[in-house]
């Protein structure tokens, strides 16, 4: 490991750890909607015969799916979550980005909670409170215990490391020295 000009060793560089999402599953009733629409689409297309009933068709089917497929399609794309060695990384927002860093060196409590459905395909809210107003929340992640496990051991690493560095830049002298002296 190469050292800084002072004699500290230089960190290593930041590795990722995992990308995320919340759980694919928000994406099950608009599938469906997508599905049907494009089943009623074709049943309802070769009934009708004049050219306005066409036209409104195909207008009602398309804003069906932008509305209840396309918009909660890209919600679901736009948050994400990246873990790495040394801070977590959450980014929301479609119009407006959003970005927010926790550096793991500073410490935060890791929770889980979870619903019964959450409960059921082992995904859950993991709940951040670094000392802020409001605890930061990574909704519904997959395997949310094994996140939580992996965010503390990150976290416990980091601030061993920082503690080691900061015995190394701080030098103790032995000499005793008397306040108020003169």
């Amino acid at each position: 490991m190469s050292s800084s000009p002072d004699g500290i060793p230089a960190q290593p560089p930041e590795r990722v750890i995992a990308r995320l999402r919340s759980n694919a599953r928000r994406l099950f009733f608009p599938s469906l909607v997508l599905i049907a629409t494009a089943g009623a689409v074709g049943f309802l297309a070769g009934r009708v015969g004049e050219v306005w009933e066409i036209v409104l068709l195909w207008s009602a089917a398309a804003a069906v799916v932008l509305l209840l497929f396309l918009l909660p399609l890209a919600a679901w794309l736009s948050r994400r979550y990246t873990i790495t060695n040394r801070r977590l990384i959450l980014r929301h927002g479609f119009f407006v980005r959003v970005r927010q860093e926790l550096l793991h060196s500073r410490g935060y409590d890791v929770s889980v909670r979870r619903t019964w459905l959450q409960s059921l395909f082992r995904s859950g809210d993991i709940l951040i409170n670094s000392g802020l107003d409001h605890p930061v929340v990574l909704k519904d992640v997959p395997k949310a215990d094994q996140v939580q496990r992996a965010l503390s051991e990150l976290m416990d690493h980091s601030q061993t490391v920082v503690a080691v560095r900061r015995q190394q830049s701080e030098s103790v002298s032995d000499e005793t020295t008397v306040w108020g002296a003169r």
